[in-house]
């Protein structure tokens, strides 16, 4: 039973194959030419797609088919014979080795993972589906695979005065921009539900990112305040600015006002607001979306995204703009992404889950 286990393991189909090969050619081989010191190869091929037992077991075959051997090539006993066990046995031992060291490898990775995801979750956490009258949807896209987390941040907090949002990024990369990312989204947690605007919040976090930050540092962010009146605040601290899309008119980035600098290099808050249709939709993004390029060198023309992000649910819409990314940069995404999608539904439509719309 425990070696029909074994042999259902398709990571050991390979190296047994390789093993195989070996040994009808060098049987169906004359006498003179001679490949089964070539054997061991399977249990190098074996340490880098399986167990270190599994390894370990291949290199035991290759041992035991290289002893065989001396019978079909009549060197049994010979010194070329004894030659090509001693170079078996020493590549098995090899094979076995590299193997351990892969696998402890692995489940180091396996664990770093576990801690990274346990980071994303901590950082940033789920985004709810509705709030009153606002539905919300929310992607992460890493431009590095083995990384979930870095720099860039997005959070939603309901208060009584209104629904508030921050998307930004932290300049830089690895864990210093993690760690600041996670500084400032405590800080607007914190912001948001005490102070009574959101020119009070970007003061507050101004004060939090100059205080951590090195010389260099600094974090860009868009903070938005939805009202119960059908209108949003928007505050751009150098950062991009959302795109709105409504049902009449194609999509426009919202003015957001006179440029100021980044959160750490001292903005001078001062709030735009704009009314927000019912069934808008506003498009919040770090630059990892706009700054997406092609093989030709140009960037992703976001405006021309108006039918993707009304298109369906939320989440349907997310969907169809990181496929477009895809299309457009292949495998050339250089930078991570941070998407909030904001839509205003009608009184009717308040209570109902973005699923319905698919």
């Amino acid at each position: 039973m425990a070696m029909r286990r074994w042999l259902r393991g398709a990571d050991v189909l390979i190296p047994l194959g390789v093993l195989g090969a070996i040994v009808v050619v060098d049987a169906l081989l004359p006498p003179s030419v001679v490949v089964s010191g070539a054997f061991a190869v399977a249990a190098l091929v074996a340490s880098a797609t399986t167990t270190v037992r599994r390894t370990a077991v291949v290199a035991a075959s290759a041992l035991v088919l290289a002893a065989l051997s001396g019978v079909w090539n009549h060197d049994l006993g010979t010194v070329r014979w004894w030659t090509r066990l001693v170079v078996t046995v020493v590549i098995g031992i090899l094979a076995v080795l590299l193997a351990r060291s892969r696998v402890r490898r692995e489940r180091a990775l396996r664990h770093m993972t576990a801690i990274a995801e346990a980071a994303q979750g901590a950082l940033l956490r789920a985004m709810p589906s509705s709030i009153g009258s606002l539905r919300f949807a929310a992607r992460y896209v890493s431009a590095t695979k083995e990384a979930l987390v870095g720099g860039d941040l997005y959070e939603v907090v309901e208060t009584p005065g209104g629904v508030r949002v921050i998307v930004g990024d932290a300049r830089g990369k690895g864990l210093d921009a993690v760690q600041m990312a996670a500084t400032v989204l405590a800080a607007f947690r914190r912001a948001a539900a005490i102070e009574p605007s959101l020119a009070a919040i970007a003061t507050d976090l101004d004060g939090v990112v100059t205080a951590v930050a090195g010389d260099e540092d600094f974090v860009t962010a868009v903070l938005a305040e939805f009202d119960h009146d059908s209108t949003v605040k928007v505050l751009n601290c150098g950062h991009h600015p959302p795109l709105l899309t409504t049902r009449a008119d194609a999509a426009r980035l919202l003015d957001t006002g006179e440029p100021q600098p980044p959160l750490g290099l001292h903005p001078t808050p001062n709030p735009v607001t704009s009314h927000l249709p019912e069934g808008a939709r506003l498009l919040f993004y770090t630059d990892g979306l706009v700054e997406t390029r092609n093989r030709q060198g140009a960037f992703l023309p976001l405006r021309d995204s108006a039918a993707i992000l009304r298109a369906g649910s939320l989440e349907h819409a997310l969907d169809g703009l990181l496929g477009q990314v895809v299309d457009h940069a292949g495998d050339q995404i250089d930078d991570d992404m941070a998407l909030v999608l904001v839509e205003r539904a009608g009184p009717g439509s308040a209570n109902r889950s973005p699923r319905d719309e698919g």
